[in-house]
């Protein structure tokens, strides 16, 4: 897709076409699930913020990469795709609007297989699952209440760094050599889930301020199984981030579980 796709994007999206939109409420760390234009692109936004970072399996970008003048601009937070420029497995096509904080869309080939995005604001991130459907183009708007309180209160902001440590894990945890910056340790550890399912963390994966634990979810019933974010994002377990490899599992069929957590301070 080239660099002039992104203004008929924002011109179809002015149009008619785009007038629906898909309002789902969250809070940091959830999981949303919505539908994706199967053969058009959808908008992502942010109520009353702006998408400054885009975590998924990106065949291509555009137009997400800061201009020169852009990267000097005091307080500026330039959305950036996380995968490379040519990714011939990516699940989706992304086209950054800089100047508004969002983001286009677009689902590569067919399948019923969902999309997982991570997309985060300067003060959260959120987990997006997305399906296909044979819909027009539409707009998915993320609604967190949570963040747009924050100045009333004395809840310290969510940095742009916090952001960007959040990406480095995830990169981190499916890299076989995540760099010295983290301290990386093998388990393999039984953990109680389902009687349906066995369970094991994998590996451990501790950065600065967080803590990426990679698990291994085997489904050993003799009957499907549907796993979703959700069922592994614990408010008490302050966890930031969750992603599920295979979210359909046949008997004796396995999937990994990303979770990414919030380092708890030491007395």
């Amino acid at each position: 897709m080239n660099r002039k796709t992104l203004p008929w994007l924002v011109a179809l999206c002015a149009s008619a076409m785009c007038s629906a939109e898909q309002v789902r409420p969250a809070k940091d760390g959830a999981t949303i699930e919505a539908a994706i234009a199967k053969d058009a692109p959808t908008r992502i936004r942010i109520h009353g913020d702006r998408i400054v970072d885009v975590v998924g399996n990106v065949q291509s970008s555009t137009g997400c990469d800061p201009r020169p003048q852009d990267a000097g601009t005091a307080g500026a937070v330039i959305p950036s795709a996380p995968a490379p420029v040519a990714n011939a497995r990516g699940d989706v096509m992304l086209n950054c609007d800089l100047e508004r904080g969002e983001v286009f869309v677009s689902p590569v080939g067919a399948g019923e297989k969902p999309i997982s995005l991570f997309v985060s604001s300067p003060r959260a991130t959120y987990t997006l699952r997305l399906r296909r459907a044979d819909i027009e183009a539409d707009t998915i708007v993320i609604d967190d209440r949570s963040t747009r309180a924050e100045s009333t209160t004395t809840r310290p902001r969510r940095a742009a760094s916090h952001v960007r440590a959040v990406k480095g894990m995830l990169v981190a945890m499916a890299s076989a050599r995540p760099g010295a910056a983290y301290r990386v340790e093998d388990v393999e550890r039984p953990v109680a889930l389902w009687q349906e399912a066995d369970f094991k963390l994998v590996r451990k994966v501790q950065g600065q301020d967080l803590i990426g634990e990679l698990y291994s979810l085997t489904n050993i019933s003799a009957t499907p199984m549907v796993v979703a974010e959700q069922e592994f994002d614990r408010e008490e377990g302050s966890v930031v981030a969750v992603a599920v490899e295979h979210h359909n599992l046949q008997p004796g069929d396995a999937t990994s579980v990303f979770v990414i957590r919030i380092q708890e301070e030491r007395p």
